[in-house]
């Protein structure tokens, strides 16, 4: 691989969550061409002091103002040259500057908006996993990339695999999102309603944190990713649909309008769509075996999803189709009542009828500008928060 990529500063913003590690992990592979130059995290200070002692970047980033001292601190007795930052404004202004020129957004929820932002107007190329990014200002996250000149690749495993069937500029006549079911594919909503917080997170084929875990049980995260390929492909509600796939194998199928149908097909590891996103459009090395379909049991299969007991993706299509600012407020009551989910304090059917309700209370406005979409996600949160607190528990 020597000589075919010039070196890369890569700003790894969510770097001690599951996407960040394997990140780093695929940096790792590639001391010539890549290195990790901005590091990110929001409290997890000792995690993140170790990374720094693995990666040696020029910049840490702690979300948390009370972490920053250890920060601080710990970079200085590790005898290391890593400058500490703390807030978001540290963040943006890290990567706007030319302290990186890759950015791994991986921070989650709408919290990573701003400095996804910051990167796609700073014209990076951006590797997105930060979904609540598209979700919440799709339409202006796309203006500023296209304006300024930034590059997305998309790095969840279903948007990178549609990424890699596009390549050649042909536009898709039909995209089709996988998705695995989660722990509880083909349980009614009887089941679902005692359904627990450690039931909810242990998925059947991936490793990823609690929230998107739990959105993944109850294809929150499939209606989020509808969304999300609406803006990066321009496609149409109507040109997008979900299948099951609990093998976990094929992340996307892209028909054309001559008939053909391209899919990406792997293991289930997030580290193929990292490589992609570092190294496009060369293949880099991810760590990641090939795929051995006898070995995986040599089937493919396929299904409608159930949304009477998973109403979460059917409440994203409705909003997506609503517009404006509908998105947004299905994001901010979902995040809401996930976190009371994990808390203990809402069951899992209420997840999708808090974020119901919240849409109900507030229906789609003109979003315009960041600050519109800004108080919209406080205000949804309110309301969530309230419902939440009215209607609580595993009833």
């Amino acid at each position: 691989m020597a000589g075919v990529l010039r070196m890369q500063r890569v700003a790894v913003l969510g770097a001690t969550g599951s996407i960040g590690t394997s990140a780093l992990d695929v940096i790792a592979r590639h001391p010539q061409q890549l290195c990790a130059s901005v590091l990110a995290a929001g409290s997890q200070v000792d995690a993140l002091l170790a990374l720094c002692r693995t990666h040696a970047p020029a910049h840490a980033v702690i979300a948390d103002a009370a972490f920053y001292p250890a920060l601080r601190d710990g970079l200085q007795s590790a005898g290391l040259h890593t400058q500490a930052h703390t807030g978001d404004a540290a963040l943006q202004a890290l990567v706007a500057s030319a302290a990186c020129d890759t950015v791994v957004a991986a921070i989650v929820g709408a919290a990573g908006l701003p400095s996804t932002l910051a990167a796609a107007r700073a014209g990076k190329r951006l590797l997105l996993a930060n979904k609540e990014s598209l979700v919440l200002a799709g339409d202006l996250l796309m203006q500023a990339a296209r304006t300024h000149g930034a590059v997305i690749v998309p790095i969840d495993s279903e948007h990178n695999a549609i990424f890699q069937c596009l390549a050649d500029g042909n536009p898709a006549a039909r995209i089709t999102l996988t998705a695995s079911g989660g722990p509880f594919r083909g349980w009614t909503r009887e089941h679902l309603a005692a359904v627990t917080p450690a039931q909810a997170v242990a998925h059947p084929k991936w490793s990823m944190g609690p929230k998107i875990s739990v959105d993944s049980a109850s294809l929150m995260n499939k209606g989020l990713e509808v969304i999300e390929a609406h803006h990066l492909f321009a496609v149409a509600a109507d040109q997008i649909r979900v299948l099951v796939h609990p093998q976990s194998l094929v992340h996307s199928l892209v028909d054309f309008v001559d008939g053909s149908t391209l899919a990406q097909l792997g293991l289930p590891d997030m580290r193929t769509a990292l490589a992609v996103g570092l190294g496009w459009p060369q293949r880099i090395a991810s760590g990641v075996a090939p795929l051995d379909l006898l070995a995986q049991g040599g089937r493919l299969e396929f299904e409608l999803p159930d949304v009477d007991a998973f109403p979460c993706l059917a409440l994203a299509y409705a909003a997506m189709t609503a517009g404006g600012t509908a998105p947004a407020v299905l994001n901010a009551a979902n995040e809401e009542a996930v976190s009371a989910f994990l808390q203990g304090r809402l069951g899992f059917l209420g997840i999708p009828d808090t974020v119901a309700a919240t849409l109900d209370a507030m229906p789609a406005q003109p979003a315009d500008t960041i600050e519109t979409l800004l108080a919209t996600d406080a205000r949804a949160r309110t309301y969530a928060r309230q419902y939440i607190a009215r209607v609580g528990g595993y009833a």
